[in-house]
């Protein structure tokens, strides 16, 4: 059998398809992720490797819970710190309620995000504002207050816009601990029971491309200096949620993975379009249906046969004439009582038929009705009759 040519170049075109896509090299993602375990620019995986060393810690342990579940369930040995590194910090009542109390302890929370919650600003003391978009800079520098980890040469993170910086509404018990160069802050530490909160405004700075880039790698190291040196947990909840790999069905996995997206997005809609098309094409015969009969018309003939043979052509006769007044009831809604001269009239006007046919035929039937006993022959007039009638009529 001969090869279609057409089938071959669309076979041809599919798979050239494939190894382009396979060896070109992959865009960069520069998605912020801020995920411990990705490798794009803005993840976070080279500072979570390097934590430990910063900590003076043997590991630093991952939470994949919300604050709440977390602080609840779990029995700390002793003072601790939680660490949140997020595009957005989100918690709940009770997420915050347990924090404040965990910090009370004397434990220490250091959260860097954009978009830190009102709730908790307006229980420590400051708001996170954003400038106007007119005003963006991304040449602003920042730095630490703190002499002894000043950079003389600042510290620029130029993939941010530097329009974000906090305000102190309540100044007792805060100290700024670093600044832009607008003078305004952007990292503060505020005392809380016997812990510390610890406010940073600037995430990307905690990010694979800036803890890597020489001229900002010591960054995140000075700014986690002021936790100190105890047992440190690391949040991931709020950027991947409850499950890790292991225990992430197949589907996440599939969907966490682009070129493994697509394809289930391909197979998918192709099984889609093979059922639609190839279903049509082996579609199952249709049996033929017999037209249902009309057995009416058998079992009037029937019966009309049984009352012949049996010579009961009066009855017979007097049945053909009633029926026959029933048909003109229902077709032209005539009284039938009185076959009078008006009877005769509104028949030729209804059905068509000449004024004398009218008159012919409804004297037959008259006379008929008044007869004592029909005969064979009364019966075949009859019937003549009345067939005629339905074929002009």
């Amino acid at each position: 059998m001969k090869p279609n040519k057409y089938l071959l170049i669309l076979l041809a075109t599919v798979l050239g398809y494939v190894l382009f896509e396979y060896y070109r090299p992959k865009p960069l993602d520069w998605t912020p992720t801020y995920q411990n375990d990705d490798k794009v620019p803005f993840g976070t995986q080279a500072l979570f490797e390097l934590l430990p060393e910063i900590m003076g810690q043997r590991a630093v342990k991952t939470v994949r819970l919300p604050a709440y579940n977390f602080l609840t369930e779990t029995k700390l040995a002793g003072p601790s710190n939680y660490v949140f590194v997020a595009q957005q910090f989100n918690v709940d009542g009770n997420d915050l309620k347990q924090l404040l109390d965990y910090v009370r302890r004397g434990n220490n929370v250091f959260i860097s995000a954009y978009e830190p919650p009102d709730t908790l600003g307006r229980t420590l003391g400051f708001k996170a504002d954003v400038k106007d978009p007119t005003k963006a800079d991304s040449t602003l520098r920042q730095n630490f207050t703190n002499p002894a980890l000043h950079n003389p040469a600042a510290y620029n993170f130029f993939h941010d816009d530097g329009r974000n910086f906090l305000t102190i509404t309540r100044p007792a018990g805060i100290t700024v601990l670093g600044r832009n160069a607008r003078r305004e802050p952007v990292f503060i530490r505020i005392a809380y029971g016997k812990g510390q909160f610890l406010v940073h405004n600037l995430p990307l700075a905690f990010t694979n491309y800036y803890v890597l880039d020489p001229k900002t790698s010591d960054y995140a190291a000075k700014a986690l200096t002021y936790l100190p040196p105890v047992p440190t947990y690391w949040d991931e909840y709020q950027k991947q949620g409850r499950f890790d790999k292991e225990e992430q069905s197949i589907f996440r996995y599939i969907w966490s993975q682009p070129a493994l997206n697509w394809a289930y997005y391909v197979v998918v809609f192709g099984l889609i379009f093979y059922v639609i098309f190839a279903g049509k094409r082996t579609q199952r015969v249709i049996p033929v249906i017999e037209r249902p009969q009309n057995t009416s018309v058998d079992f009037v003939q029937t019966i009309g046969r049984l009352y012949f043979q049996q010579g009961d052509h009066d009855n017979l006769a007097r049945k053909k004439i009633q029926y026959f007044l029933a048909d003109l009831r229902e077709r032209y809604g005539l009284n039938t009582i009185s076959l009078d001269a008006e009877f005769t009239k509104k028949l030729a006007q209804k059905s068509g038929i000449t004024n004398d046919e009218a008159a012919d035929l409804v004297r037959l039937l008259r006379n008929a009705q008044k007869s004592i006993s029909l005969s064979e022959y009364d019966l075949l007039t009859i019937n003549a009759a009345i067939e005629k009638f339905n074929q002009t009529a």
